[in-house]
């Protein structure tokens, strides 16, 4: 018998951040659970699993074979530990945002599968449990820090405390219903190579805590995202390129915009009477394809399907 659960998450895009991987005496925190960042399309993920004589799993993105989906593999091999049965597990992400140009595709990958392959073992583990294990995962294959709490959640997130879900402080900015993002993409950023660098960690944490302390004082959509761009400025993540796009935003009547943590790409937030002329301003530098338009989704992770076949 095959059984099969299907997950949906939302693109998860980080507008800033603080590595948090350090106790206040200085040590390294160990404890993977408690590491993480400070800060603030979609994922679908479909899983089908069967018994058999040995555990084996096969990560698939868009259909295609995916041996670099190394935090979504983790997060198998950790639930399948949570079973004395053996299975074949395949898991399919259908990913409807551009990969490594911080749009969270890594998070969502690790969360839908968590969410997916937990119902399909019949494992009966709770939300936040879950979260836990892709935080996890996520910390471990350098692929993020703290997207994964957030797109639990869903809305405009302000993560004012590190850690995985159960342990990290996540806050949220009130947003009318009527706000569109419109994101522009040039090209991705390794995410793994700047939190494998001693300097840019360095100089991303201290930019990091003084952007929260500026979106704490003033908790607007507004204030967030031109906090969120000088944090782009001043940690040398903003290229040329991506400036023009945050004048293109404002000049077509966005809200403001800011630049994704961590890629070569912009996210602006309009109302939707103005959201057609920041994606047509967009179009101006970038190819359509390059430009995506979505509602803000306020529910967060969750499962959309389950089903069993002889």
């Amino acid at each position: 018998m095959t059984k099969a659960a299907e997950a949906f998450s939302p693109a998860g895009i980080s507008s800033f951040f603080e590595i948090c991987d350090m106790a206040a005496d200085g040590t390294s925190i160990t404890e993977l659970e408690r590491v993480g960042s400070r800060g603030g399309g979609f994922v679908h993920t479909k899983v089908e699993v069967s018994e058999a004589k040995r555990n084996k799993v096969e990560v698939l993105i868009d259909r295609q074979l995916a041996p670099q989906a190394e935090t979504t593999r983790t997060v198998a091999e950790r639930l399948l530990t949570q079973t004395d049965k053996k299975y074949a597990v395949t898991i399919n992400h259908f990913v409807e945002i551009p990969i490594g140009a911080g749009f969270g595709s890594s998070a969502g990958g690790a969360l839908g599968t968590a969410l997916a392959l937990s119902t399909a073992l019949d494992l009966n583990l709770t939300y936040n449990q879950l979260g836990r294990i892709a935080h996890v995962a996520e910390v471990k294959c350098k692929t993020g820090l703290g997207t994964v709490g957030p797109i639990m959640l869903g809305g405009c997130i302000i993560t004012v405390e590190p850690g995985a879900p159960g342990i990290g402080v996540i806050d949220r900015i009130p947003l009318r219903p009527d706000y569109v993002v419109v994101t522009g993409v040039f090209g991705f950023m390794p995410t793994k190579q700047v939190l494998s660098s001693a300097d840019k960690r360095q100089r991303v944490s201290l930019c990091g805590r003084k952007t929260l302390d500026a979106i704490l004082a003033e908790p607007t959509l507004e204030n967030f995202l031109s906090s969120c761009w000088s944090f782009a400025e001043e940690t040398g993540f903003a290229t040329e390129r991506v400036r023009q796009l945050v004048k293109l935003a404002k000049k077509a009547g966005a809200v403001n915009a800011a630049q994704n943590m961590i890629g070569e790409a912009v996210h602006a937030v309009a109302l939707e009477e103005n959201a057609d002329d920041v994606a047509e301003a967009f179009k101006q530098v970038l190819p359509k394809e390059k430009v995506l338009k979505s509602k803000i989704d306020f529910q967060g992770a969750r499962l959309v399907g389950t089903h069993e076949r002889i």
